[in-house]
């Protein structure tokens, strides 16, 4: 029907029809799937929800004379620094690290916001303040060498006095999540926050029908290269994510029934809106980094429109119990998003109340940003350079502490 460059040629004229995830499922309710491919050119996707595989690569500039860092610390998070002498990663889920050896010669930088009641801090809170324009405070150790006779340096940066600030991010928007529950008798602190026990509770991620990988299942619009919506800024796929698992059992309208395909992420940070990038924090698990990641898809068949038209009762996620601490835990089953978004799902028989760490609301408003983006004629698409890989299995360490045979 269309092309990836036709669609372009009518962005770029200020005349493609673009259309809302949600709005275009209506749009077929109401007309069907072919009237509805012939209008629409574009249907733009969105999420916004805790994404902790994610980090930021900043190169700090030499300093003179020049250190080659190998210890750092950005507001007390230590950042990797085994790459050149001044560049470093910083991860969303890294912890802040006060106390102890050199660290505690930081603890009177220490920013005064870290010190509130109830903030903990850590790498998505660093992130999230860099692409605020907020200071943050630098302490680094340095291997001498004669090359970089430097030892050490103490300094405040921002985004600005920086040179390159980008996310790379190797495990973004998962195509399906889990739902989890605590089956056992004390409260449990997990990475979808706190689990309520003798199934108290029930949380999920995913956002739904309105998630940009459930409206592409066999991701034949998504590849290397695409671009993205990345936290108020253009984006890229990067790569395959890490635990990419396109392999999972699916439903006959080909949309997984638990965690699948996952993408790798990259963009420039210097260019991000600090209101689709927050740190976050887990009570008793850690910290992490809310992303809003918006995905245009192309209506390129009817095949795309099809797709697209699947509903929250169309889509599962297994009911995973927390409580049994192994690698395989025991599931409840599956439940439908449309039960998980009504507040309540049964489980044995009783009713159990649901929540959801994504924001519906801001994965709406995801979507209605890169909606304006397209029609204004500021952001076009890209061809996929190379396909995601649809055949990755997925390998678990269950030879851990094993010795191997290398004969």
């Amino acid at each position: 029907m269309r092309t990836i460059a036709e669609i372009n040629e009518k962005i770029l004229q200020k005349k493609a029809v673009v259309y809302t995830i949600e709005a275009l499922k209506a749009r077929v309710q109401e007309v069907g799937v072919t009237q509805t491919a012939q209008e629409v050119d574009v249907i733009t996707t969105g999420t916004f929800e805790p994404m902790e595989s994610s980090g930021a690569v900043l190169n700090l500039g030499h300093t003179d004379p020049p250190i080659k860092i190998r210890h750092c610390w950005i507001d007390g998070v230590p950042a990797y620094a085994g790459f050149g002498a001044v560049d470093l990663y910083l991860g969303a889920s890294q912890t802040v690290e006060y106390g102890s050896g050199e660290v505690a010669e930081f603890d009177d930088l220490r920013d005064a916001r870290l010190r509130s009641p109830g903030r903990e801090g850590g790498g998505g809170y660093v992130i999230a303040d860099l692409i605020a324009g907020k200071p943050v405070k630098l302490r680094a150790i340095g291997q001498v060498t004669d090359c970089y006779p430097r030892a050490s340096i103490e300094t405040t940066i921002t985004r600005d006095t920086i040179n390159q600030f980008y996310l790379f991010n190797p495990r973004n928007l998962y195509q399906n999540f889990i739902v989890g529950v605590n089956g056992g008798d004390r409260p449990l602190f997990t990475y979808l926050g706190p689990l309520q026990p003798r199934l108290g509770n029930a949380v999920y991620s995913n956002p739904g029908a309105i998630s940009p990988l459930l409206n592409d299942p066999d991701l034949s619009l998504v590849g290397i290269g695409t671009r993205i919506f990345l936290g108020g800024g253009v984006g890229y796929v990067a790569w395959e994510g890490t635990q990419h698992f396109p392999l999972q059992k699916r439903l006959p309208n080909r949309t997984p029934i638990g965690p699948a395909a996952t993408l790798a992420l990259i963009g420039d940070a210097k260019q991000m809106d600090a209101r689709w990038v927050r740190g976050c924090y887990f009570k008793s698990y850690g910290p992490s980094i809310m992303l809003g990641v918006g995905v245009p898809l192309p209506v390129l068949s009817e095949s795309v429109i099809l797709h697209c038209s699947v509903q929250d009762q169309d889509l599962v996620a297994p009911v995973v119990d927390f409580s049994i601490p192994r690698r395989v835990r025991p599931t409840f089953g599956l439940v439908s998003y449309a039960q998980l978004k009504s507040g309540r799902i049964m489980i044995d028989g009783r009713s159990v109340r649901t929540a959801p760490l994504s924001s519906i609301y801001l994965s709406r408003k995801v979507a209605e940003t890169l909606k304006q983006w397209i029609e204004a004629g500021e952001f076009t698409l890209t061809e996929p350079v190379a396909p995601i890989p649809s055949d990755r299995t997925f390998l678990a360490q269950d030879r851990w502490g094993a010795q191997l045979n290398l004969e």
